[in-house]
């Protein structure tokens, strides 16, 4: 059988922290004890990603652990657990595609292709620009939604191959774009627009005053 070259992560040889995020990471210690400082290393974490072009290199775990007085091993364990950390080079748009029964239902298969093909790679993949990342995730928790995906902290919801595509394009150009739903639904309400609990009392026959009554 033969085998398959992994390509190798290039790490950086070292990190530190911005002034901007040494002063926020004073401000997070500062919620707890001074004997748990462990306490903080996940939003420690998201400030590494969020200044080192959205991935964590082990250096910068290292300078968590000394910050934190914690064991390195420690970092490594809670940054693998968990998917919202980058441990490699990502996109900088990353796009995560949810499949998951809801959004499976409602076309997330389309939504799926309507990238790769309009990307040119294929999921778990970055476009040669180094713009766009795709990866396929569970549940995002928008189900009323769906399909829906996230990219980077935004959710855009509601989607078509249509309206993707144009979401791609203006990510692409840099063009404002609408948070949420692309249909103008507001919110989780029905879409046939939102509905109160006095619509639902008209149509059981119940006369609001009755129901201040109540109160």
């Amino acid at each position: 059988m033969g085998s398959v070259a992994i390509k190798k992560i290039e790490q950086p040889k070292s990190f530190k922290f911005s002034k901007a995020n040494l002063d926020k990471i004073e401000k997070i210690l500062a919620k707890y004890p001074s004997n748990q400082k462990a306490s903080a290393v996940m939003p420690l974490l998201d400030l590494v990603q969020r200044q080192h072009q959205n991935w964590i290199p082990e250096v910068a775990m290292e300078e968590i652990a000394r910050i934190l007085e914690m064991p390195r091993i420690k970092v490594f364990e809670v940054a693998t657990f968990y998917t919202m950390y980058n441990l490699k080079p990502v996109g900088e748009y990353l796009i995560q595609l949810c499949t998951t029964t809801p959004c499976w239902l409602c076309g997330s298969a389309d939504i799926v292709k309507a990238c790769e093909d309009h990307l040119g790679i294929k999921v778990g993949e970055t476009s040669k620009d180094g713009k766009f990342t795709l990866v396929e995730v569970e549940c995002l928790g928008a189900c009323v939604n769906a399909p829906m995906i996230q990219v980077n902290d935004d959710y855009y919801e509601d989607l078509t191959a249509e309206n993707m595509i144009e979401l791609l394009e203006h990510l692409k150009t840099g063009d404002d774009i609408t948070v949420g739903s692309q249909t103008g639904r507001t919110g989780s309400c029905a879409e046939a627009g939102p509905t109160t609990l006095e619509s639902h009392a008209k149509k059981a026959k119940i006369k609001m005053a009755e129901i201040e009554e109540d109160k």
